[in-house]
């Protein structure tokens, strides 16, 4: 997830975890213009990951609990993988390595 890969989307995330906040309020906090912060908010609203509602003059940022739980959920499956012990691929030589010699068996 590409949306959560800077530090300071990260840290947005993180903060509007524990409550609601306005651009102004991110950049105190981030310490980086309000632009700034409307680049990050704009990747992580189009990622699904936040969403803004309007209060008087205001758009206040909140994470998406719904959608936040769905990918926790799917990176905790993809913790429970369990490894192959093989040998690094390709090997010296391509006919050698057991994935790549079925394609070229495949092939001929």
């Amino acid at each position: 997830m590409n949306a959560l890969a800077d530090n300071n989307r990260y840290f947005i995330v993180q903060e509007l975890l524990k409550r609601d906040y306005c651009v102004g309020g991110l950049a105190l906090k981030l310490n980086i213009s309000e632009a700034a912060v409307s680049q990050h908010l704009k990747i992580l609203k189009d990622a699904g990951i936040i969403s803004g509602n309007k209060r008087g003059y205001f758009k206040h940022y909140r994470v998406n609990d719904k959608i936040f739980k769905v990918v926790c959920d799917e990176l905790n499956i993809l913790s429970q993988i369990k490894r192959e012990k093989t040998t690094l691929c390709p090997p010296v030589n391509k006919a050698d390595c057991p994935l790549c010699k079925e394609e070229l068996i495949d092939k001929k």
